[in-house]
C-alpha cells in the first residue's frame, strides 16, 4: 500500500494474517492496520474459528468479515482470503487440513528469501496443523501469537481457551514463537471518544471500523466485567506494531512451557525456547495505525 512514503525493500517482511475477525471487534483494527503497512508484503489473510458458544459458523464468519473489510478498502480483488480449521484440534498427531494451514505451508516452503511472519489473533490452530503436515516449515517462519495467560502461571484466556492441543503442539515444536500473553497485549487501552475522534473520521473503513465497536460495546453491556463501558482494548494490534519495531528491551526467553487443562503454564524443560513480551509501546502502535488511516483516506477519498 503506497501512503507517500517508501520502505526499503531489504526491510519488508512477507506476512500472513490469521484472525478470528467476527469474534469480537479489535481483530478489525490489527487486520486493517496490517493490510495499510507499507512494510508488509501480504501473501494472504486466513479467518480463524473461535469456538462453537456464539456460533456454529464461526471460521466462516470470520471469513465473512475479512472480506467486508477488504471490499470497504477497495481491496477486494488485491489478496486472497483462505478458510481456516473450522475447530479446534481434536487432539495432538491429527491436523485440520484446511486451505489456511495449506497456505502457510506452501508460503513457507517458497523459494522466496524473504523472511516469513505469521500473526495470530485467535486461536493456533492453522499453524499447529501446518507443523503436523509439514515439520520442515519450522525454521522457514515465526509466529507471532496474541495468547496466553501471564507468566509465569498462566490460566484463562480466550484465544488460548480455543485450542489448548494445537498450543500444545507449537510449544513442542522448533518454530520461533513470539508470545503476547494477556497481560501485555490487554494494555492497548483506547477510549471511545478516541476512537470517535481518530478513526470514524477516516472514510468508509474508518465508520465501519468505528461502528461495529460501539455496536459490540453496547451487545456485551450486560456482560458483568468487560467491556467497560467508555474504554476498549485493541489487543490484537500488538502483532502489528512488533512487526515494525520488536521492542529488543521488552522480551525475555523463555522455556516454552506445556499447557495444562485448566490452561496453566506446566513448566518442564528448558532447552526450547520462546519469545515472551512483558511490555508494549501503545502509544507507537496506536499513532500509527491512526495516521495510516488518515493518509489512506486522504488518498482513496472513501
Amino acid at each position: 500500500m503506497k501512503l507517500g512514503f517508501d520502505v526499503p525493500d531489504s526491510k519488508k517482511i512477507r506476512l500472513i494474517v490469521n484472525s478470528d475477525a467476527k469474534n469480537e471487534a479489535d481483530d478489525q483494527y490489527a487486520i486493517v492496520h496490517a493490510l495499510l503497512t507499507p512494510q508488509f508484503i501480504v501473501k494472504g489473510l486466513i479467518g480463524a474459528h473461535f469456538g462453537e458458544l456464539r456460533s456454529r459458523t464461526s471460521m466462516l464468519d470470520s471469513v465473512k468479515e475479512i472480506e467486508l473489510l477488504l471490499k470497504l478498502m477497495g481491496m477486494s480483488e488485491c489478496y486472497s482470503v483462505m478458510r481456516g480449521a473450522e475447530r479446534a484440534l481434536q487432539d495432538e498427531l491429527t491436523p485440520a487440513i484446511s486451505e489456511g494451514a495449506e497456505l502457510i505451508v506452501q508460503e513457507a516452503m517458497s523459494d522466496d528469501q524473504r523472511p516469513l511472519f505469521v500473526i495470530f489473533l485467535g486461536a493456533i490452530t492453522d499453524l499447529a496443523t501446518a507443523y503436523l503436515m509439514n515439520p520442515a516449515i519450522a525454521d522457514r517462519l515465526t509466529a507471532v501469537w496474541i495468547g496466553g495467560g501471564a507468566w509465569p502461571d498462566g490460566g484463562a484466556e480466550f484465544n488460548l481457551g480455543n485450542d489448548v492441543h494445537a498450543a500444545n503442539v507449537v510449544l513442542g515444536s522448533p518454530i520461533p514463537l513470539w508470545q503476547i500473553p494477556r497481560n501485555v497485549y490487554s494494555k492497548m487501552r483506547v477510549s471511545l471518544a478516541e476512537l470517535k475522534r481518530r478513526v470514524e473520521p477516516c472514510g468508509a473503513i474508518g465508520r465501519y471500523l468505528y461502528q461495529q465497536l460501539i455496536e459490540t460495546n453496547q451487545e456485551w453491556a450486560d456482560h458483568p466485567y468487560w467491556p467497560r463501558g467508555e474504554m476498549w482494548t485493541l489487543g490484537d494490534s500488538p502483532a502489528v506494531g512488533l512487526l515494525m519495531h520488536d521492542q529488543p528491551f521488552d522480551y525475555d526467553w523463555k522455556p516454552a512451557p506445556r499447557i495444562a487443562p485448566d490452561l496453566s503454564y506446566v513448566h518442564r524443560q528448558t532447552e526450547r525456547q520462546i519469545r515472551v513480551y512483558r511490555d508494549i509501546d501503545a502509544r507507537f502502535i496506536l499513532e500509527d495505525m491512526y495516521a495510516k488511516l488518515e493518509l489512506f483516506s486522504a488518498i482513496r477519498g472513501i
